[in-house]
């Protein structure tokens, strides 16, 4: 019996952020294979998405609608990092420590220094890892054979999509409306993140 087909959506999602090129068409036989492997490295994402959005409140809180909004985001977060763990229970495995992501890392690189640009550039950069996220994540749910994996990853794709939309829309916030030059800067973001990806290479990992 055949598998249904699910609905079709660009691999990005449909938000602002468009990446310019799409992951090695090795990684999902690869992220298949290792599947375990991807399921430790995805709580772990979780993880940091939950701290990362805990922080911005710290940094910004005078940013209008940041606080209340990255509240309800690390909540999401954390639900997600719960379900993935109990994934892995029932898998037998455990997280251990983190050993660091290569591709956030590069992305972090590229952030500007001055206290406005820094603000922005953590939101694009966000927004981005998001947007990439919800590629990885919409290949998990078409390749994985389980059901309820494949469920699970197409609604955390989902997820994915609004939460890079979310990080745009507070960037342009961030600029006074401003969003030219927000566009600028993403598209700018865009091309070091490619050649990131290209640079860190094929992992069994969400990044």
């Amino acid at each position: 019996m055949s598998r249904p087909t699910p609905e079709r959506r660009p691999l990005s999602g449909e938000g602002p952020v468009i990446l310019r090129v799409p992951s090695d068409p090795r990684w999902l036989p690869l992220a298949l294979e290792r599947f375990d492997e991807v399921l430790v490295d995805h709580a772990h994402c979780e993880k940091k998405a939950a701290a990362n959005a805990l922080s911005m409140i710290q940094v910004y809180p005078e940013l209008p609608g940041l606080p209340a909004q990255m509240a309800r985001l690390a909540r999401e977060e954390s639900a997600h990092l719960a379900r993935v763990l109990e994934i892995m229970a029932m898998r037998g495995l455990t997280l251990g420590r983190d050993t660091g992501d290569p591709y956030a890392q590069g992305l972090q690189k590229a952030i500007r220094t001055s206290a406005e640009g820094r603000k922005v550039d953590r939101l694009l950069v966000a927004a981005v890892i998001e947007a990439r996220s919800c590629e990885r994540l919409s290949l998990l749910a078409e390749g994985l054979e389980d059901p309820m994996l494949r469920r699970f990853y197409a609604e955390l794709a989902q997820s994915e999509d609004g939460h890079q939309s979310l990080f745009y829309r507070l960037a342009v916030t961030a600029t006074n409306g401003d969003e030219a030059s927000v566009r600028a800067r993403l598209d700018e973001l865009l091309v070091h993140e490619a050649a990131v990806l290209e640079q860190v290479g094929l992992r069994a990992a969400i990044h």
